[in-house]
Order: structure tokens, then C-alpha cells, then sequence
């Protein structure tokens, strides 16, 4: 089954993607009950309202990335920044290693994969080496308590902040990604922070 790429917009327009399900996915699931920033998690809201129709596609490339994909069938990223879910989550370790395995296959592109999967990032750093030209960013699931710091086995940490909240730390202040490239090149600020966006 061919994996998908998504054609992003907004902020994110110019960096291609490969999104999954958020809707399928039972981490997402859970966390959207929580008290975490998940529980008005925008690409939750987005695909089962105005981006209904991506999920489809994006349940297709999570039935895909569940089981380890053979390097050969793995795609050739045609790109200079590629983005590892603008929407969706990691599944399992499997879903992990094949995102490692683009990496590997793409020396020529620098991949930003944002997660708040701890466990499974500590089960790959614990057995792999990771490739230079994979960025892997702590996406920090409690509104206005940023770190100051990534943890351990991350290059960068995502903060979430009211708009009103901590002014003088947000650095991610609404230009598009490409323009910004904070969290596509691992020079730079290791932490990021965000004021919270109302979207649906």
C-alpha cells in the first residue's frame, strides 16, 4: 500500500508531510479525555470536522506505518524539510522505526518528527542510533507549565501557552514554518513556545 503524503497549509505550508489518524489512534484517544493540552487537539477537531475528508488517507498510512515496512518500498523524499505527522501520533515502536528508516533513506533531508510518545522515543534511542538529519521534538502535553528544557533523548521541547501566559519565552509567534525553519534545523533554540490557537 503506497504511503501518502499530505500537501499542508496554513503555517505549515511548504513543508510536506505524512500525517495518520488521529481519530483511530488510541493514545490520541485517551489523551483527548484528559486534562492535556490533547483535549482540544486541533487535528482531532479538524478531521472529524472541515478536514473530514483526509481521513481516509491518513487511516490508510497508519495501517501502513503499524508494521515495519521493508527499506526498499520506503519513499524517496523529493524536499528539504519534511514534517512526521502534522496530524496523528506515534502508534507503536514499529511506527517509530520506520520513521527512522525514511531518515536513513533521505540523507539529503532533514525530517522533525513531534511526539509526546516518552516511552516509545526511550525504547529507540536505547537500541538505535540516531541519524543526524532526524530532529525529534518533545511536544509538551501541559498548557503553561514550559519546559526549560527537552528531556532526555530529545533535541527540542514544544511549549504550550495560554496567549496572555509567559509573552517574553513565546518564540513561535504565527510565521509559517518555512520562513522560521526553529524546528527543522537543529541549530537554534532547543525549546519552543507557542500561544495556544483556537481552531475547529
Amino acid at each position: 500500500m503506497p504511503i501518502h503524503f499530505s500537501t499542508m497549509t496554513g503555517k505549515l505550508k511548504g513543508i510536506p508531510a505524512i500525517n495518520t489518524n488521529t481519530v483511530t489512534n488510541e493514545y490520541c484517544i485517551k489523551m483527548n479525555k484528559s486534562d492535556a493540552i490533547c483535549k482540544s487537539c486541533y487535528s482531532m477537531n479538524m478531521l472529524k470536522g472541515s478536514r473530514k475528508n483526509c481521513q481516509p488517507a491518513f487511516e490508510r498510512n497508519s495501517k501502513v506505518f503499524v508494521d515495519l515496512i521493508p527499506m526498499e518500498d520506503l519513499p524517496v523524499i523529493n524536499a528539504a524539510f519534511f514534517r512526521f505527522h502534522g496530524h496523528g501520533e506515534l502508534i507503536n515502536f514499529n511506527h517509530m522505526i520506520n520513521f527512522h528508516n525514511i531518515a536513513e533513506k533521505n540523507k539529503h533531508c532533514t525530517f522533525s518528527l513531534w511526539t509526546k510518545r516518552k516511552d516509545i522515543i526511550k525504547e529507540y534511542r536505547s537500541i538505535y542510533i540516531k541519524p543526524n538529519n532526524l530532529i525529534l521534538i518533545y511536544s509538551n502535553p501541559i498548557v503553561n507549565e514550559p519546559m526549560e528544557m527537552p528531556p532526555l533523548a530529545f533535541n527540542k521541547v514544544f511549549n504550550v501557552v495560554e496567549k496572555d501566559h509567559y509573552e517574553s519565552i513565546q518564540n513561535c509567534t504565527g510565521q509559517k514554518c518555512i520562513d522560521c525553519l526553529k524546528c527543522y534545523r537543529m541549530v537554534g533554540p532547543d525549546v519552543i513556545t507557542e500561544a495556544i490557537k483556537k481552531r475547529s
